[in-house]
């Protein structure tokens, strides 16, 4: 296949569509616009030695590989949403010849332009709250007994383990009752949330256990209300933690988009 027939398509805006260079590399030739009745694709050409369906398939198990595409892929949205709105394609989305990309805004074109509407003026701010578990529960002596138990017997080991086990489950209705209310005062700034899966610390690297992963459509004249809503750090339990990132391009409520791999 002529790599001139392979585009990947970053990411689409309203037309006229424009975008500065991005601040890291590109995956191809450099970028280029392509129009549709109105909406804008930015994409570029790129080699079929990488993104044609086989070796695409291959390349997708490739972590340092996937790291690139995803740096570059960010880069050319999030110079994009400095500009005007953009509704992000999935990674690694690739069309067969500039016609090809044309008959992805064509397909998709409803549902480009209400993603498009539901976006404008609106950024992505995400919010984790964590338990920190590497003290562990306090070791709790309960009430109701006065007579001394000899140091190492049955029941005061089974005294001991008892109080831990309702100690940690305090520590873990605490931080159930935190990400319900959390969640809920900030869902009230926004226009739209999503709950993600708790991430695992062994894949994140985040000390911790991840407890709340959810993200945001805030409209930018809401924004000082949803910092508000977070809480500050000392009133939150003891052992919790809350991590904020963002604004961000709302990439987890765009809802379109063809799947990874060599498209139309």
């Amino acid at each position: 296949m002529n790599d001139e027939n392979l585009w990947y398509v970053y990411a689409v805006v309203r037309s006229p569509g424009t975008v500065g260079p991005p601040a890291g590399d590109t995956l191809g030739g450099g970028l280029a616009t392509v129009d549709h009745r109105g909406l804008t694709a930015l994409a570029e050409r790129v080699p079929a030695a990488e993104f044609d369906e086989a070796p695409l398939r291959e390349r997708l198990e490739d972590l340092d590989w996937l790291a690139r595409v995803a740096r570059a892929h960010h880069g050319v949205v999030a110079e994009a949403g400095r500009h005007t709105t953009v509704v992000p394609l999935r990674l690694a989305t690739v069309c067969r010849g500039e016609q090809g990309v044309r008959r992805l805004l064509e397909e998709g074109e409803d549902r480009l332009l209400e993603a498009l509407d539901r976006l404008a003026g609106a950024r992505e701010w995400g919010v984790k709250l964590y338990v920190d578990e590497t003290a562990g529960p306090p070791a709790a002596e309960p009430a109701g007994s006065d007579r001394p138990e000899r140091a190492g017997s049955g029941r005061d080991y089974l005294r001991r383990r008892l109080g831990q086990q309702r100690a940690r489950q305090d520590a873990d209705d605490a931080a159930a009752r935190t990400a319900r209310h959390l969640h809920e005062a900030l869902a009230r700034t926004a226009a739209d949330t999503v709950l993600h899966p708790p991430q695992q610390a062994r894949l994140s690297g985040v000390p911790g256990r991840n407890v709340l992963n959810a993200a945001y459509l805030v409209p930018e004249d809401r924004e000082q209300r949803f910092r508000d809503a977070l809480p500050p750090p000392d009133d939150l339990h003891t052992g919790l933690r809350v991590e904020v990132t963002g604004p961000w391009v709302p990439y987890s409520f765009t809802r379109t988009g063809p799947e990874e791999g060599t498209g139309p």
